[in-house]
């Protein structure tokens, strides 16, 4: 597939991105020759309109397809307003299922920062069981630590159940907080409001791995004193090589799809 991509931003999961790009046979320019360019690759989770996103909207020829992971509000917008066609890649299936594994292990890296003991030997408390609740229940199970799987899915909670794991359902937190230390959310929706955080034991981590706006009511956390680390974007954090050649992977993928549909 011998396309030129325009690859935006220099983060180092954005540089990991446009060598894999080059390895697969296809040219990468930066924003100076962004009219040349097929494809334009914006990072993860851009919220806003810098410079450079304004060059390359502003150089882009018709057509060109802008892709971009989980992109905000502005970006979308303007993407309207320039008459350009804007794909999400996390909406592609493959890259949300590997995207798991460095998050997760992005997960463990930061529980090792946080907190003063080992993985083995601690009891977790993981709300949800999508792929990344699944991804880190298994890695936590696997340094030898305690894990209860809260859900609202049934099924979600057998299979946690069938993995080794505790399982509870979401209803039941009010009982299961009080006796928890280490909380991690995977669920991109509010399922800590201030009602229950304030049933956390002093000292408890809770750790935030949904993307924006999360699933904890920070405002209400810091009046609490609870702890709480949002943890949006692990893989470009951890592991940029690995995000970045998996977003390439994807982008690839998903323009063969729209080729052969």
């Amino acid at each position: 597939m011998c396309l030129t991509f325009c690859v935006a931003g220099r983060d180092p999961r954005q540089q990991a991105a446009a060598a894999a790009l080059r390895r697969a046979g296809c040219r990468v320019v930066g924003a100076a020759e962004a009219g040349q360019a097929d494809c334009v690759l914006f990072p993860a989770a851009q919220e806003r309109i810098n410079d450079e996103t304004a060059r390359i909207l502003q150089a882009a020829r018709p057509g060109t397809l802008l892709l971009a992971g989980r992109p905000g509000a502005a970006l979308r917008r303007a993407a309207r307003e320039a008459d350009l066609p804007l794909a999400d890649y996390f909406q592609y299936p493959e890259l949300e299922a590997l995207n798991a594994v460095p998050t997760a292990e992005g997960c463990l890296a930061l529980l090792l920062e946080l907190r003063r003991r080992t993985v083995w030997g601690g009891d977790f408390l993981v709300l949800g069981y999508g792929r990344v609740g699944r991804a880190l229940a298994e890695r936590l199970r696997l340094l030898g630590g305690g894990v209860t799987v809260a859900a609202r899915s049934a099924v979600q909670r057998a299979e946690a159940q069938g993995a080794g794991c505790r399982v509870e359902a979401l209803a039941e937190l009010p009982a299961l907080l009080p006796g928890c230390d280490t909380v991690v959310n995977t669920i991109p929706a509010l399922v800590l409001p201030r009602t229950l955080l304030q049933m956390l034991p002093r000292g408890a981590l809770v750790l935030d791995l949904a993307s924006r706006p999360g699933g904890v009511d920070l405002a209400s956390a810091e009046q609490l004193g609870v702890r709480v680390e949002p943890a949006p974007g692990l893989p470009g954090r951890y592991a940029p090589e690995t995000a970045g050649t998996l977003v390439a992977q994807a982008a690839l993928h998903l323009l063969q799809d729209r080729r052969e549909a």
